[in-house]
């Protein structure tokens, strides 16, 4: 087992809060203190006898403290093998005194630049003695306990008491390990910090230490974790707790809804796609409007609102069984009916700024990429066809594009105004998705008289323009860009419908 009884500390820590149970029981252990600056100042305020660091090293904190504990005497005590026979001559030779416990918490760096701080200020919330603290005592676990964090105090006294004072190999590891999870954590975040606006090569680095279990993954026998802060973008208002289906469904809702800033908006998602968006002058309207796109698709769903919830649409909402909502905001009135059943999750959303990046593992790496940030709208269609869209049917093109944008590829969108029809979603090919959005659409009773149609990419045949002009469209929106181009184009003619092409792509895979 390897047992140490822990008998020299050294304690050099930002914030103090927490800290004062774990010195209580060190103190009753007879362990000697070494500190320095603000921590030793906090330990003699709880009648503890500390030894100053200077007074081991001869050398006093320098630089406006950027250098206080990095001394061959503070870092030989830490890392010299208690059973290597040359180390222990040396510790000798240079009265080296033992530390067998290190208790450090690190200058914080990502609240500073959470903060908004000048550069100034986050470069001087760069640890260096702590991190090397850290580094050293990690290191030599076989003789040398770490607590690197103050989420880590708790623990350490129902160690030391349950073993009087002592830790064995295994303790010792485990918290080297965490001592290794703070660092690079610590680093990753610096390195994002410091690369902003660098020309470097390429690198993958992330770091997230909040995370929480969830029940299972996608399905109940797989293991399914969530790594990041949902506190910072939702309060939860009800319900049960967000499984990883609810999760990678809410994902998807909020970036929809973040293409709707204006007018009251409602989508309603299945499996991360939506079977029902829909804009009007009201909350209520635009969910009744979004339900009647396929009410049967919307059962058990999540939904989004990009305005407050009232007790009219709540009066609406009620009436549909649906796993998640989440709202800007929620009327009490409205949001004391919606609690009526106990399961149903409420999520009111921050106003939280998203990453712009987008990364998942894939084979035995990782693919990186930028979010899709194009939402194009009238002013960056080029008609290519003879007829141009009407206004109204510019207005259906625009909502449709950014439906379109975040259903799965191979997708075909059908819109009129500002409400889904239907869409064809995850197709292997072009064709399948407009009939498959076609027949949904006629299935919920839509005339498909005067609708228009967006695709996530091109046409590479004219045969998409000619069911859907069967179908009664009558204007498309496409990135364009086949070699064949024309040939959707004469059929658009031919037909009298109208054409307008963005020259970008939204694939979604």
């Amino acid at each position: 087992m390897n047992s140490v009884k822990i008998k020299s500390a050294l304690i050099s820590v930002y914030y103090k809060d927490g800290l004062e149970p774990l010195v209580r029981e060190l103190q009753k252990q007879g362990v000697t203190f070494y500190s320095t600056g603000g921590t030793q100042t906090f330990l003699e305020g709880l009648g503890a006898e500390v030894v100053a660091v200077d007074s081991v090293t001869d050398y006093p904190s320098i630089f406006g403290g950027r250098v206080k504990t990095l001394h061959p005497k503070i870092f030989g005590g830490i890392l010299h093998r208690r059973d290597h026979e040359q180390d222990q001559q040396e510790v000798e030779q240079f009265q080296i005194p033992a530390i067998d416990l290190v208790i450090v918490d690190l200058y914080p760096f990502e609240e500073t630049v959470a903060s908004g701080a000048s550069e100034e200020d986050v470069i001087e919330k760069i640890d260096i003695g702590g991190i090397s603290l850290i580094r050293a005592a990690a290191k030599n676990f076989q003789d040398v306990l770490i607590v690197s964090s103050r989420e880590q105090y708790g623990e350490v006294v129902e160690l030391l008491q349950a073993k009087d004072g002592s830790t064995d190999i295994a303790d010792r590891k485990r918290f080297a390990a965490k001592a290794f999870d703070v660092s690079s954590h610590y680093d990753t975040h610096i390195f994002h910090y410091m690369s902003q606006g660098q020309e470097l090569a390429p690198a993958f680095k992330q770091s997230e230490r909040t995370s929480q279990t969830l029940r299972y993954g996608e399905n109940p026998h797989q293991k399914g974790f969530f790594y990041g802060d949902l506190d910072a973008l939702f309060d939860k208002l009800n319900g049960k707790e967000l499984s990883y289906n609810n999760l990678v469904d809410v994902n998807a809702a909020v970036l929809l809804m973040a293409e709707f800033a204006d007018q009251p908006a409602v989508a309603i998602l299945k499996h991360t796609n939506a079977c029902g968006v829909a804009v009007a002058d009201s909350l209520q309207q635009a969910y009744v409007n979004a339900l009647a796109c396929d009410p049967v698709s919307a059962f058990g769903g999540v939904i989004i609102t990009n305005k407050t919830v009232d007790l009219a649409t709540a009066e609406e909402l009620n009436k549909l069984f649906f796993e998640v909502l989440i709202a800007p905001e929620f009327d009490a009135d409205a949001l004391e009916l919606l609690r009526s059943k106990k399961n149903r999750i409420l999520l009111r959303q921050k106003p939280v700024q998203l990453p712009t990046k987008l990364f998942k593992t894939l084979l035995n790496g990782v693919i990186e990429q930028d979010k899709d940030l194009a939402t194009e709208t009238a002013a960056d269609f080029k008609t290519v066809t003879d007829r141009a869209p009407s206004a109204e049917e510019v207005e259906g093109l625009e909502f449709a594009l950014k439906v379109c944008k975040h259903t799965k590829s191979n997708t075909i969108v059908l819109a009129r105004g500002n409400q889904l029809l239907a869409s064809g979603v995850g197709q292997t090919s072009r064709v399948d998705a407009l009939r498959q959005a076609i027949e949904k659409a006629r299935g919920f009773g839509f005339e498909l008289e005067g609708a228009v149609m967006a695709s996530d990419a091109f046409f590479p045949f004219p045969d998409c323009v000619e069911i859907a002009a069967e179908a009664g469209i009558t204007a498309v929106v496409q990135p364009g860009g086949s070699i064949k181009d024309k040939d959707s184009i004469d059929a658009c003619n031919a037909r009298n419908m109208a054409m307008v092409m963005t020259g970008v792509r939204h694939f979604k895979h």
